[in-house]
C-alpha cells in the first residue's frame, strides 16, 4: 500500500506544476509540486517571503529532483494571520503539510535566510524526515554577538534602528522569533547528515550596518564555516559574487552544491 502511495506521489509531481491550496489546521497553505527523480527537495523561503522566492531556480531544480515549495502561514497567498510564530511552530506546520501530502520519505531541506533557522528547527524536531540540508545565506542566532564584538555601542544603536524599522513596516509573523536570538538545534539534535552552507561575503562600498562591513562579512563567514565544521559531513561555501539572494544572483552555485549533496545520498 505504501509503495502504491509513493508511486502516486511521484506521478503527481511529474504532472502537477501549478500552485494549489491545502488545509492545514485552521490555515490554507499554498504549495506547488514539480519535478521528477529519486530524491525530494523542500524549499523554505526567508522572512516575509513566499514560494515565488524560488521562481528563478525552480525550473532547474525540478530537472534534478522532485520539489515541494510552499508559503508559510501569513506569507504569500496562504492564510493571513496576526499571530506571531516560532520556528518550532512553523516546523510543526511543515510536518503537517508533508503528512497531508502523504510524504513518507526524508527531504533535502533547502532554505534561505530566516528559513535556515526554520530548517534547523525542523531537522531538530524531525531528524528522520531530513536527508540533507542546504542553507543559503542563513540567519544565525549569533549574528548580534558577532557585531557586538566588533563595536558594541554601534551594534546596540543599529539593532535598535533595525527593530524600529521592522515595527514601522509592520511586524512579520516571524519577527519576534527572529529577534529572540535563542539557541537553535545543532549537530547534537540534527545528527550526522550532509550539510552545506552557502554564504555571501560580498563587500559593499558604503555598508550601512556592521554586519555588512568588510570585517562583519569576514566574521560572519568564519562563523558559518565553524558551525558547518561541527557536522562530519558539513561544508561552507563563501561567495563574493552574490548579495543575500544567492539563489537569484548565483543559481549555478546553488545547483552545483545541491548536485553534490545528492551525490552523497546515492
Amino acid at each position: 500500500m505504501k509503495f502504491l502511495a509513493s508511486i502516486s506521489l511521484l506521478l503527481s509531481f511529474s504532472c502537477l506544476a501549478q500552485v494549489q491550496t491545502i488545509k492545514i489546521g485552521d490555515f490554507d497553505i499554498e504549495y506547488e509540486l514539480s519535478g521528477s527523480g529519486k530524491h525530494l527537495v523542500l524549499l523554505e523561503a526567508g522572512m516575509t517571503r513566499d514560494l515565488s522566492d524560488w521562481d528563478t531556480i525552480i525550473p532547474d531544480i525540478s530537472k534534478m529532483v522532485r520539489v515541494i515549495r510552499y508559503s508559510r502561514v501569513g506569507n504569500g497567498n496562504s492564510s493571513k494571520t496576526t499571530q506571531q510564530f516560532s520556528a518550532e511552530q512553523y516546523a510543526n506546520h511543515t510536518k503537517n503539510l508533508l503528512d497531508a501530502l502523504k510524504v513518507n520519505e526524508p527531504v533535502i531541506h533547502i532554505s534561505h535566510s530566516y528559513g535556515g533557522m526554520l530548517a534547523r528547527a525542523f531537522a531538530g524536531q524531525y531528524p528522520k524526515s531530513v536527508n540533507a540540508l542546504l542553507l543559503i545565506d542563513p540567519s544565525t542566532e549569533h549574528d548580534l554577538d558577532i557585531v557586538k564584538k566588533i563595536d558594541l555601542q554601534r551594534a546596540i544603536k543599529e539593532t535598535k534602528w533595525m527593530k524600529n524599522m521592522g515595527l514601522k513596516d509592520g511586524m512579520a509573523n516571524e519577527y519576534l522569533d527572529y529577534w529572540a536570538k535563542r539557541p537553535m538545534p545543532n549537530f547534537d539534535k540534527i545528527g550526522d547528515k550532509p550539510l552545506t552552507i552557502i554564504a555571501s561575503i560580498k563587500k559593499f562600498d558604503n555598508p550601512v550596518v556592521l554586519q555588512i562591513t568588510d570585517l562583519g562579512r569576514e566574521k560572519m563567514g568564519e562563523a558559518h564555516k565553524d558551525w558547518a565544521s561541527t557536522f562530519p559531513q558539513g561544508k561552507a561555501v563563501l561567495t563574493e559574487k552574490s548579495n543575500h539572494f544567492i539563489q537569484k544572483e548565483e543559481p549555478e552555485l546553488v545547483l552545483k552544491e545541491l548536485a553534490e549533496l545528492i551525490g552523497k545520498l546515492k
